[in-house]
C-alpha cells in the first residue's frame, strides 16, 4: 500500500526535515475539525424552490398533496338549474373532458394539486367560435404574473412560456378574465395566495436535513466525523491553511464514504486521531423526523396517520381519521372550487345553472350519511318534501303534509 503520509510531504514539515516560512497559528491549538457547524439555510420562498424541496424531496408532503388533490378529484360532479337536475349539459361535457390532452379526474387534481403547493391555481378558458367555453387548461402558478389594477381587481394576467410571453386582460366593470384565479387565503398579500409549504418550510427543512444527515453518516460506514490533532507534544509544528486543506482532502477521499468503511487510520509523527463520538440516543432521529412530518402533515390538515406519521393518538381508528380529512379539509376545499366554477364559468352557458359535488357517493362519509338520514326519518314532525329537501333531493307533489 501506497504510504499515504509520504505522499504529503509539504503537509508535515517534521518529517521531511523541512521548515515552510508561511505559518499561521490556530486559535485553537493543533486542531483540525473535520466538520464545521454553520448557519441553517433556509429554503427560499419561491414556488420552484418550494417544490422542490417541499414536494418533490418529501414523501410528506407529496402524500398529503396528492391525498387531498386525488380524493377531491374522484367526487363526482353533478349540475342544477332551478333545483332540477340536469344530467346532460354542454357544462357537465366540458368538465368531463377539459382538454384533448387531460380529462375531467386529472384537471381537478392538477389544479388543485397547484392549489395546495404555491396558494395559487390558474385555469383558463378556451372558446370556441361562438364565445362559448370550448376546453379548460390548467396554469403553472410560476408563469403567472398578476399586473395589479387601480381599483382592486387585477388589470391582467401575464403568462410567460419559454419567453413568450402572453397578456391576458380582465374586464374592469365585471372583474371577469379568460383566467380564473384560486387562492388560499395570505394576510400579506392583496393579489396571491399563500401555500401552506410558507407555513411548514422551517419543519419541511429539518425533516430534509435530518434525512440528509442519516444518509452522509450511513454513507460514512455509520461513524461521525473526528477531529485529527496535529503537534499536541510539539507547540512548534504549525501548518498553513494550505496545508490543512491538503490534509483535510486526503483525509477525506481515503477514509470517508462506503467503500472505505473500517479502513484502518495509519498515523506517523506528532499526529492524534479524536473521535467524535454519538450516543445512541443521538444517533436516533426517528423522534425528530416525526415531529417534524406531524407538522407538516397538520399544516395541510392530514391526520398524522394517513401519511404514515405513527405514535399520533388523536384520532382512534383509520376510519375516523379518514372522516375527519374529509370533514376538515377536503370538504371545504371542494366547496370553494364548486362555487369558483359557478361564479365563473356556470354563467358562460346559461343563467341558473349550479354545480355541486355529490358527497353522497364518498364512501368514507357513509357513517355520517346514515346517521342523518335515520334521524330525518324519525323526524315526526317533518313533512316527506322537507325530509327530501334536507337530504337534497326533489319535492314531490303530494309532499307536504306531515
Amino acid at each position: 500500500m501506497k504510504n499515504y503520509f509520504k505522499k504529503l510531504g509539504n503537509v508535515w514539515p517534521k518529517l521531511n526535515g523541512q521548515k515552510k516560512n508561511e505559518e499561521k497559528a490556530s486559535s485553537v491549538g493543533k486542531l483540525i475539525a473535520l466538520n464545521q457547524v454553520g448557519r441553517p439555510q433556509w429554503t427560499p420562498r419561491q414556488y420552484d424552490a418550494l417544490t422542490a424541496e417541499g414536494y418533490q424531496k418529501h414523501i410528506i408532503v407529496y402524500r398529503a398533496v396528492s391525498s387531498i388533490a386525488r380524493a377531491a378529484a374522484s367526487v363526482p360532479c353533478r349540475l342544477y338549474k332551478n333545483d332540477e337536475e340536469l344530467l346532460s349539459h354542454p357544462l357537465l361535457t366540458l368538465l368531463h373532458h377539459p382538454s384533448p390532452r387531460q380529462g375531467g379526474s386529472a384537471f381537478v387534481e392538477a389544479v388543485l394539486s397547484y392549489l395546495l403547493l404555491a396558494g395559487n391555481s390558474y385555469i383558463e378558458i378556451v372558446s370556441d367560435m361562438k364565445g362559448k367555453p370550448a376546453e379548460l387548461y390548467p396554469l403553472r402558478p410560476d408563469r403567472i404574473q398578476i399586473l395589479p389594477g387601480a381599483s382592486g381587481v387585477p388589470q391582467a394576467f401575464k403568462y410567460t412560456v419559454n419567453g413568450t410571453k402572453r397578456h391576458l386582460n380582465v374586464d374592469p366593470a365585471t372583474g371577469w378574465s379568460h383566467v380564473l384565479h384560486l387562492k388560499l387565503f395570505h394576510p400579506l398579500n392583496d393579489w396571491y395566495g399563500m401555500s401552506p409549504i410558507e407555513a411548514a418550510a422551517c419543519s419541511i427543512n429539518q425533516h430534509n436535513t435530518v434525512a440528509s444527515h442519516n444518509l452522509a453518516l450511513l454513507q460514512n460506514g455509520g461513524r461521525p466525523s473526528g477531529a485529527l490533532m496535529v503537534g499536541r507534544n510539539d507547540r512548534s509544528l504549525n501548518l498553513t491553511d494550505e496545508q490543512r486543506q491538503e490534509l483535510r482532502e486526503d483525509v477525506r477521499g481515503l477514509y470517508q464514504g462506503n467503500d472505505n468503511a473500517g479502513r484502518i487510520l495509519v498515523l506517523e509523527g506528532d499526529f492524534e486521531w479524536q473521535e467524535m463520538g454519538l450516543s445512541p440516543k443521538d444517533l436516533d432521529f426517528i423522534e425528530g423526523k416525526s415531529m417534524t412530518a406531524r407538522e407538516i402533515a397538520q399544516a395541510y390538515g392530514v391526520p398524522p396517520m394517513l401519511v404514515g406519521v405513527r405514535g399520533d393518538a388523536t384520532f382512534s381508528n383509520y376510519r375516523e381519521a379518514r372522516f375527519h380529512l374529509w370533514e376538515d379539509t377536503i370538504l371545504p376545499l371542494l366547496d370553494y372550487f364548486t362555487d369558483e366554477l359557478n361564479r365563473w364559468l356556470a354563467p358562460q352557458f346559461e343563467p341558473g345553472l349550479r354545480l355541486a359535488h355529490d358527497v353522497d357517493r364518498i364512501p368514507a362519509l357513509a357513517q355520517r350519511r346514515e346517521e342523518a338520514w335515520s334521524k330525518i326519518a324519525n323526524a315526526s314532525f317533518l313533512t316527506m318534501n322537507e325530509k327530501r329537501h334536507a337530504v337534497g333531493y326533489v319535492p314531490l307533489a303530494n309532499g307536504d303534509q306531515v
